[in-house]
């Protein structure tokens, strides 16, 4: 009873406060408070009173009528009168329950209402912000396209992707589906799953952004991450970048106190011993040794193969190391025979002091035998006579006997002899380098005591190898049809290029009838060597027939080829139709590309300077300036206008890491296919080729008129 008296008191005294708050600003209600008895007064009532003053009186109803209006963002506006009759009837009602009467459906705002937040309208003439709709296509659609994976599930699409050669598929794996779809924490395993197959694809690049990304997660680093990143480096596009990315790898991993393992040792050797860095790589295998790590054939391939990245002195590096390798019980594989075909091919044995100074490191008994004798210059020419008559040695290599007596040195055997060797001088080409190691029959031979068979890519290798005779040539087909293998489209293209660069072009058309009788079809490089022997125009239109009937696209090594021999001959109308077939077919130029045509021109300003006789015939005037015509129009459509020669060929490099973000495209490509290249060729038996009936070798005039 008491609390119930003390709120009535309560009540009524703060209807006082309200009545002498407001009653000063009053003047247009004042009749009708008057006429409302004290008792009928509510709390609902004043609290109607306190809106109704806030807001009229205050001349915010008007300012939002004006403002309606006066909106340049609404097109159409609904009847005054109606809405206002409308709003002075319903903005004050209340329901029964003291809740506001929500709003039909039907009965929305006006769009561009001033109150509305973000309730107006663009017109038809604005355009539309394309981050906005972007933005608003990211935020409708869903969050996820299917149901989250396990990681093993995600590993397994990543392997996928990886084996059909889908590298950015893979990438896409983990940066859109993981990380913005499905919004899963990616694991180690995820991170080495694909900086191993960047590696392999020589995306160095990213391999070490994953590295990167890797390690801001905190993920832990295992010892098959540097192994695949070093892997990276060895394949990267970049010679310079590769090195590069192993230092910086090599002094983070020092850093960490990381130590390495023996994989980890060949990948550094590998990556170091492709890059160039031939010291470095000598250097990791002696921190072996002192670690007393196990060093395998693996270890002593990577060598060998920083061997094959001297060209200077590769070829004496690589026998030191075959030797040691012998001493230390390892025996070499096919990869180690075929890394020596390599080193033979690309690299020289410096000067002959030092070659001298290998020999007698890995031969001491057979250079203390005898003093090794001197021929005279009359002497010297006797026997070279002799010998060629019945031989196709160099010349370069004396021998002591004559050929029907030649016994060929091998350098590689445990026990390596001289044979019949009587000094070297200038021994600088491949074929003769490689008549050091035994020549095709002493290295045969000495593959089959390490019991290792060889097979066709030996073969493509050794093919390159031999001396540039047709002889040679059949006595290697022999051995590849004696040992029963079947041959690929490689080794014919080897063949042609090979017969083409000695200039005998008749001897590499043969190569075609062999190639359809052993089953093959040629493809994009075929023609590519093929066009090094069209002189001629010509003959240049009836390989690019060839090409259009056999659906191959042109490419610029194909352009570049024909261009070199149109240079050659100095044919002004064929080195145009070449430039206006690479306009035509869309093919931009290449360095070499450019820098023959680039001396061609200089050549013929060089002899019109000094009014050399050929040049003041009609025909040359006028073959040059048509020339000088097609050259600038040439390098206008290029956009090279102006441009130095280093210039220009700094503007049409490619970029080392452009090609891994463009699509793979599905078809016939100007270069062969990534997924082209890694499968396995189309090999036939060669029993069909009648050896014994292709062509003999050229007059030994013509062979001395090459050389």
């Amino acid at each position: 009873m008491a609390l119930r008296v003390l709120s009535q008191c309560l009540a009524s005294h703060m209807r006082r406060l309200q009545l002498n708050t407001v009653g000063s600003s009053l003047y247009s209600y004042s009749g009708r408070l008057q006429s409302v008895p004290p008792r009928s007064w509510t709390l609902h009532q004043s609290r109607l009173l306190h809106v109704r003053v806030t807001d009229q009186e205050a001349g915010l109803q008007a300012k939002r009528e004006a403002n309606r209006f006066n909106n340049p963002f609404q097109d159409e506006f609904p009847a005054e009168d109606n809405v206002g009759a409308h709003k002075q009837q319903n903005k004050f009602k209340f329901a029964k329950n003291g809740k506001e009467k929500k709003p039909k459906p039907g009965k929305v705002l006006e769009h561009g209402d001033p109150d509305t937040f973000g309730d107006a309208k663009i017109s038809a003439s604005q355009s539309e912000d394309p981050g906005d709709i972007e933005e608003e296509e990211y935020i409708s659609k869903p969050t996820r396209h299917s149901k989250k994976l396990q990681t093993k599930e995600y590993a397994h699409l990543i392997k996928e992707h990886l084996n059909a050669n889908r590298l950015n598929d893979a990438i896409a794996v983990l940066e859109q589906r993981m990380l913005r779809e499905d919004r899963v924490k990616p694991e180690k395993y995820i991170y080495n799953l694909l900086i191993s197959g960047c590696a392999k694809a020589g995306y160095t690049r990213k391999a070490f952004s994953l590295y990167t990304k890797m390690r801001q997660r905190g993920l832990n680093v295992s010892g098959g991450t540097y192994t695949s990143l070093f892997n990276a480096c060895a394949n990267a596009p970049s010679i310079s970048d590769g090195l590069a990315k192993a230092q910086i790898l090599r002094e983070n991993m020092l850093e960490k106190g990381y130590e390495p393992n023996a994989k980890n040792y060949n990948a550094m050797i590998k990556a170091y011993g492709r890059c160039g860095d031939v010291d470095t790589a000598y250097m990791l295998a002696d921190e072996m040794v002192d670690r007393k790590l196990d060093m395998n054939a693996d270890t002593f391939n990577f060598l060998l193969q920083a061997c094959a990245s001297n060209p200077e002195h590769g070829f004496r590096h690589a026998l030191l190391t075959w030797h040691k390798m012998l001493r230390v019980g390892i025996s070499p594989d096919y990869y180690s025979f075929n890394v020596m075909l390599r080193c033979a091919r690309d690299c020289g044995f410096g000067t002959l002091e030092s070659m001298r100074e290998v020999l007698d490191q890995i031969a001491p008994a057979a250079t203390k035998q005898e003093a090794v004798p001197q021929l005279e210059g009359g002497e010297k020419d006797n026997l070279l006579s002799e010998s060629a008559s019945t031989s196709s040695l160099p010349d370069h290599i004396e021998v002591a006997t004559t050929a029907s007596e030649l016994e060929l040195p091998n350098l590689l055997l445990p026990r390596p002899h001289l044979g019949s060797l009587v000094a070297l001088e200038e021994v600088t080409r491949p074929h003769e380098r490689f008549l050091l190691l035994g020549g095709i029959t002493g290295f045969l031979e000495h593959m089959k005591q390490h019991k290792i068979t060889p097979d066709i890519q030996t073969f493509t290798t050794m093919l390159e190898v031999i001396p540039p005779t047709n002889s040679a040539e059949k006595q290697l087909l022999t051995f590849v049809r004696k040992i029963g293998l079947k041959a690929d489209i490689d080794f014919f293209n080897i063949l042609i290029k090979k017969r083409s660069m000695r200039f005998d072009y008749d001897s590499a058309r043969e190569v075609l009838s062999m190639i359809r009788t052993a089953g093959l079809r040629p493809d994009i490089v075929t023609y590519g060597v093929l066009a090094l022997g069209c002189r001629t125009q010509e003959e240049a239109r009836e390989l690019l027939l060839q090409m259009q009937e056999a659906e191959i696209k042109m490419n610029m090594p194909i352009l570049g080829a024909m261009l070199r021999q149109g240079c050659a001959q100095k044919s002004f109308g064929y080195i145009n139709e070449i430039m206006q077939l690479s306009l035509e077919e869309g093919v931009k130029p290449n360095e070499p590309f450019l820098r023959h045509l680039h001396n061609f021109h200089r050549g013929c300003a060089r002899a019109i300077d000094a009014r050399h006789p050929s040049t003041k015939t009609p025909t040359f005037k006028k073959g040059h300036s048509k020339f000088c015509d097609k050259y600038r129009l040439y390098y206008e459509e290029q956009g090279l206008t102006g441009l130095q020669l280093e210039d220009a060929i700094a503007k049409i490099k490619v970029r080392p890491y452009a090609k891994y973000k463009e699509a793979a495209v599905d078809g016939l490509e100007p270069l062969k296919h990534e997924q082209v290249k890694r499968k396995t060729k189309l090999r036939k038996y060669i029993k069909k080729i009648k050896i014994d009936e292709l062509q003999d070798d050229p007059p030994r005039e013509f062979i001395k008129k090459i050389e």
